[in-house]
C-alpha cells in the first residue's frame, strides 16, 4: 500500500511507511559528492596557505614529519607512500593501533565485497528476484512498516519449530530442505565463511599489534614505564620512606623515587583562582593599551605640529633627544582613562563601588602570589596513592603483575599514566567519592540513553506517511516532486543521526571529566566506551526495533522483556528495510563528511568566533594552537559502520553496503593518516589500550551478525539452516574469554622477554633470551618491527617525556606574568632575587611581581617537570616563530 493512494486511514499510526528506493540513494550520492569535493578542493587549496594549520605538527622540533609536496594534488602520493613504522615514530603507538584499525576493516570489507558481489548476488537474483526493490510489491515500500503482530511471532522459536504462521508468509513446516529455498544454505555458509575471516583477520592484526606495542615499549625508556600506581596504602605506610623500604623489600629491583599524593586541595584551589585574575589583569590591560592615547600631560598640540611648552633647542643632538622624549618616550606618562572595576561590598554584597582596575586586580594577584608561595611550604595530608619510580623497567613491570599484599584492596598495584596525564585533583580525593562520581554518571548516562529513545524514535518515524497524517498539503505537494521527497524522508534522518554521532561525543567527553578517573588516557577510553555505546545502541538498536512508531515503544519494551527471542526477530525483519537508511548514512559519512574532517571545518568557522572573542595575546595564542584529536570522537561511528557491514554482509543487497562500508574505511584512513601525522596534536597516552576495546566491539558486532541472520533464516521458515547458526554464536563467545585470557594482559602490560631484549639491544649484546623462531605461537616479526628493535632515535614518547617526573604542577610551576604586548613576559622563579620585573612594550612600562607567561604547546620546554616556555631569547624566538599567525591585523591569519 503506497502512503499517498490510502485515503481510508486518517491516521498512519504506524501502519505504512514509505520505503527509500533507488531514487534516495542517487539523491544522497548527489548530496553526499557534492560535499565531499567541494570540501576537498577547499582543503587542497588552502592547505598550500595556511601550513599553521594543515600542518601544524611541523612546529615540534623533535618530530622530523615526512616531506609533503606543495602542489595541489601531489601530497596524495606522498601519504601513501607514508609506512607504519612512520607513523609509529612520528604520532605514537595510539595512532598506530588507531590507524591498524581502519587497515584491518578495508582489507576485510575488500574480501567480502569480492564473495557478496560474485557470489551472493548472483544467488539472490536468481533464486528470490523479489528482493529487488523494483520487483516488490507496492505495499512492500515502507522504511518502517508496522511490525507483524506479535502473534505471528509467538509459535515460531528461534531454536524450535514454526507454529502457524513464519515472518514471510509461509506455512510452519520447515522449509530448509525445500528445493526452492535451498538458496538459504548459502546463507549459513558465507555466515560461518564471513565469521571465519574476521575471526582470522582479527587474530592476525591481534598478534601484530602486541608484537608491535611489545617492541615498542620495550626498546624505549620513559619514565612512565618505570613507574606503577600503588593505591589502597595502609595509613601506617602513607610515607616516602616506608613505601620505599616496603617496595625494596619485594627484592625486584632498587626505587628510584616515590611520590605520595597528598591532600592539594588548597593549593589547586589558589592556583585555579590565580588564572581568573590572572585573566582579568590581561584583559583589563588590553582594553588600557587598546585606547586611543592622548597627548603627554602638560602638552598642547600647534598647528606645525609641534607641542606648546617644549623648550627650542638649536643643536641636532640635543633636537633628536627631546623628539624621542616628546613623541616617543616610554618613561612619560600617558595620559588615558584607565580601566575600572566593580568591588562589591558590605550586608550581602548589596554596595558596590568603582576602583582602578589595574591597581586592583595587580594587588589581588600579589596576595594571591605569597599565599601561594607560603602554601607550596606546607606539608600535606597524605592520601592513599603513590608513584612509584623504579630504576628499571623489568622490575616496575613485576610489581605491576603481582599481589603485593594479601589484604583485600590494599597496596594494588597498577600501571602509571604519563605525567602529563595525570588528573592530580583526582588522586586526594576519597575512593567512596571517585567511585560515587563513577556511578553517578554511569546511572545518568542509562537515564539518558531512555530518553534518546524518544528522539531518536521520532525521527525513524520522519516519513512520507507521518507527514501525510499531520499536514495532507504537504504531502500531496511531495507528491510531484521526488527529489524532495527523497531528501526529506531519507536525507533529514540521515543527516541529524550524522549530527548527533558529532554532539553527543561532546557531552559525553564533558561526563567522563566528571567520573573522578586519575589518568586523562583512562577518560578517553571512557569516552570511546560511552559513544560507542550511544552509537549502537540508540543509532542501531533503537533506530531498528524502536522506530516503528513512536507510540509503540512502550509496548516494544514490553514484548522484548517477556521473551527473549524478540529483539532478534524484529531485528531480522527490519534490517533489510533499512538498506536504503543505512547505506545513506554510510554514505554521508563516507563520502561527504571526512573530507569536511580533512578540512576541519569546525575550526575554520569558529576562528572568527574566536578571534572576536580574544582580547589579549594570551587568547590569541591559545586560537592558533592545533586541535586536538580525541579517539572516542571519531572511532565509535567507524565501529557502527564495522558493524553495519557485517550484519549486511550475506543478506540481499548486502554488497552494496559493502562497497560503501570499503569506501569509507579508505576515506577514514587516509584523512586521519593526514590529521594524526600533520595537523592535530594527540593528548593523550594510553600506550594502545584502544586496540581491546575495539577487538571486543568487533567480537559484540559478530554477534548480532550471527543472531541477526539466524532471525532472517527461521522467518524465511528454514528452520534447521537457522539453528545451524548456533554453534557460530557459541564459538564466538568462547574467542571472546579466550581474547580475555591470551591476548588482553599483552595489550596490558610489557613482558618481561620483551624488555630484557630491549635493554640488551642498548648494551650492545646480540642474543636474547628466547629466540623467535622458537617461541611457540609467537608472531611474525616484520621489517619494520626488526627495524624497531635496532632503532637508536627516541620515539614520540620519550621526546614527550623527557624531564618529566611525577609531581603536582601546582606545587613547582613558575607563576605566571600577565602577557600584555605581543612578546610573552620573561619566565620567573620563586628563586629569583626579587619578585619585581619590568613589562615592557612600544607604549609604556609597568612593574609587577608574578611569575612566567605559559605559552603555546609548540614553544615549550621542560622545568621541572611542567612544560614551560624557554627563558630569554627563546621566548623571542618563540615570538617570531609565530608572528605571521597571531599579528592581530593580519587577515592570512594561518599563512607562514
Amino acid at each position: 500500500m503506497n502512503g499517498f493512494e490510502d485515503d481510508k486511514k486518517p491516521k498512519c499510526d504506524g501502519d505504512e511507511y514509505v520505503k527509500p528506493g533507488p531514487k534516495d540513494l542517487q539523491v544522497q550520492l548527489v548530496i553526499s559528492l557534492s560535499l565531499g569535493v567541494s570540501a576537498f578542493l577547499a582543503f587542497c587549496i588552502l592547505r598550500r596557505r595556511w601550513k599553521s594549520l594543515y600542518a601544524a605538527r611541523k612546529r615540534h622540533a623533535e618530530i622530523e614529519l615526512p616531506h609533503l609536496p606543495d602542489t595541489l594534488f601531489g601530497w596524495m602520493p606522498a601519504l601513501y607512500r607514508i609506512t607504519e613504522h612512520q607513523v609509529l615514530a612520528c604520532a605514537g603507538l595510539d595512532a598506530y593501533v588507531f590507524l591498524t584499525f581502519f587497515k584491518m576493516s578495508l582489507q576485510l570489507f575488500a574480501v567480502m565485497f569480492f564473495f557478496a558481489a560474485v557470489v551472493l548476488e548472483p544467488i539472490n537474483r536468481h533464486f528470490d528476484p523479489g528482493h529487488k526493490r523494483n520487483d516488490t510489491n507496492p505495499s512492500e515500500f515502507s522504511l518502517l512498516r508496522e511490525y507483524a503482530p506479535y502473534s505471528d511471532y509467538q509459535k515460531v522459536n528461534l531454536f524450535g519449530n514454526a507454529g502457524e504462521n513464519s515472518g514471510d508468509g509461509h506455512g510452519g513446516d520447515d522449509e530448509s530442505f525445500n528445493k526452492n529455498m535451498s538458496y538459504l544454505w548459502s546463507y549459513l555458509v558465507f555466515t560461518y565463511v564471513f565469521t571465519g575471516l574476521t575471526l582470522f583477520m582479527l587474530n592476525r592484526y591481534t598478534l601484530k599489534v602486541i608484537g608491535i606495542r611489545q617492541n615498542y615499549l620495550g626498546t624505549q625508556s620513559t619514565i612512565t614505564d618505570r613507574t606503577f600506581r600503588l593505591s589502597g596504602i595502609p595509613e601506617k605506610l602513607r610515607t616516602e620512606n616506608a613505601i620505599k623500604s616496603l617496595v625494596e623489600k619485594l627484592e625486584i629491583g632498587k626505587v628510584e623515587s616515590v611520590t605520595l599524593c597528598r591532600n592539594w586541595k588548597e593549593i589547586d584551589e589558589l592556583m585555579e583562582r590565580r588564572t581568573a585574575i590572572l585573566a582579568k589583569l590581561e584583559e583589563t590591560w588590553s582594553v588600557y593599551i587598546s585606547q586611543k592615547p592622548k597627548l603627554p600631560v602638560g602638552t598642547q598640540a600647534n598647528g606645525d605640529g609641534t607641542a606648546s611648552g617644549a623648550p627650542e633647542v638649536r643643536s641636532d643632538e640635543e633636537a633628536g633627544e627631546s623628539e624621542r622624549l616628546l613623541r616617543g618616550g616610554h618613561d612619560m606618562q600617558i595620559d588615558r582613562p584607565r580601566p575600572q572595576a566593580r568591588l562589591w561590598y558590605g550586608f550581602l554584597r548589596m554596595q558596590s563601588r568603582k576602583i582602578d582596575g589595574l591597581d586592583y586586580y595587580t594587588e589581588r594577584l600579589r596576595l594571591l602570589d605569597e599565599k601561594i608561595i607560603a602554601a607550596r611550604k606546607k606539608t600535606y595530608e597524605p592520601a592513599n596513592i603513590a608513584f612509584v619510580t623504579m630504576d628499571s623497567i623489568a622490575a616496575c613491570q613485576m610489581a605491576i603483575q603481582a599481589l603485593i599484599d594479601p589484604g583485600p584492596g590494599q597496596l594494588l598495584t597498577k600501571p602509571a599514566p604519563a605525567p602529563s596525564d595525570v588528573v592530580w585533583r583526582n588522586t586526594y580525593k576519597p575512593w567512596w567519592r571517585r567511585r560515587f562520581q563513577s556511578w553517578t554518571v554511569t546511572i545518568f548516562i542509562s537515564i539518558l540513553s531512555i530518553i534518546w529513545v524518544g528522539p531518536v524514535a521520532a525521527l525513524a518515524s520522519t516519513t512520507i506517511c507521518t507527514i501525510k497524517a499531520i499536514m495532507p498539503s504537504l504531502a500531496e505537494t511531495l507528491k510531484d516532486h521526488e527529489i524532495i521527497r527523497s531528501l526529506i524522508q531519507t536525507g533529514i534522518p540521515t543527516l541529524v543521526v550524522s549530527l548527533l554521532n558529532v554532539a553527543v561525543p561532546y557531552l559525553y567527553d564533558f561526563l567522563s571529566e566528571h567520573q573522578g578517573m586519575i589518568s586523562r588516557g583512562d577518560v578517553a577510553l571512557s569516552v570511546i566506551s560511552k559513544n560507542f555505546f550511544f552509537t549502537f545502541f540508540n543509532i542501531f538498536l533503537i533506530f531498528t526495533v524502536f522506530g516503528a512508531a513512536v507510540a509503540g515503544i512502550q509496548e516494544t519494551f514490553r514484548k522484548s522483556l517477556t521473551d527473549s527471542t524478540y529483539i532478534a526477530y524484529t531485528i531480522a525483519t527490519k534490517i533489510e528495510e533499512l538498506t536504503s537508511f543505512y547505506s545513506c548514512f554510510i554514505m554521508l559519512q563516507g563520502l561527504g563528511l571526512f573530507p569536511f574532517r580533512l578540512l576541519q571545518f569546525g575550526s575554520i568557522s569558529l576562528y572568527p568566533i574566536n578571534r572576536m572573542g580574544a582580547k589579549t595575546p594570551r587568547d590569541f595564542s591559545q586560537i592558533m594552537q592545533p586541535p586536538m584529536f580525541y579517539y572516542g570522537f571519531y572511532l565509535p561511528t567507524a565501529l557502527l559502520v564495522f558493524i553495519l557491514c557485517l550484519v549486511y554482509s550475506v543478506l540481499p543487497d548486502g554488497y552494496q553496503v559493502l562497497g560503501l562500508g570499503v569506501v569509507y574505511f579508505v576515506f577514514g584512513y587516509f584523512t586521519y593518516k593526514y590529521q594524526l601525522l600533520y595537523a592535530m596534536d594527540q593528548p593523550q597516552h594510553a600506550t594502545g589500550g584502544a586496540w581491546r576495546m575495539i577487538c571486543y566491539r568487533v567480537i559484540l558486532g559478530l554477534v548480532v551478525f550471527q543472531v541477526t541472520m539466524s532471525g532472517y533464516l527461521a522467518l524465511k521458515s528454514a528452520f534447521t539452516v537457522a539453528v545451524l547458526v548456533t554453534p557460530l554464536v557459541i564459538g564466538t563467545v568462547w574467542y571472546s574469554w579466550n581474547f580475555k585470557w591470551q591476548f588482553e594482559p599483552l595489550t596490558k602490560f610489557i613482558s618481561l622477554v620483551s624488555i630484557k631484549r630491549g635493554e640488551d639491544e642498548e648494551e650492545g649484546v646480540n642474543e636474547v633470551a628466547i629466540l623467535d623462531d622458537e617461541r611457540e605461537g609467537g608472531y611474525e616479526e616484520d621489517v619494520d618491527q626488526r627495524s624497531l628493535r635496532r632503532r637508536g632515535s627516541t620515539t614520540v614518547d620519550e621526546a614527550r617525556e623527557k624531564g618529566l617526573r611525577f609531581v603536582n604542577p601546582s606545587l613547582v610551576v613558575p607563576l605566571e606574568q600577565p602577557w600584555i604586548y605581543q612578546d610573552p613576559p620573561p619566565p620567573f622563579t620563586e628563586e629569583s632575587d626579587s619578585l619585581e620585573f619590568a613589562i615592557g612594550g612600544s607604549e609604556g612600562e609597568y612593574s609587577y611581581g608574578a611569575g612566567p607567561s605559559i605559552r603555546s604547546r609548540r614553544d615549550e620546554t621542560r622545568v621541572e617537570g611542567i612544560a614551560t616556555r624557554p627563558p630569554g631569547p627563546g621566548s623571542g624566538a618563540a615570538s617570531s616563530n609565530s608572528s605571521s599567525s597571531i599579528s592581530l591585523g593580519d587577515t592570512h591569519i594561518w599563512r607562514q
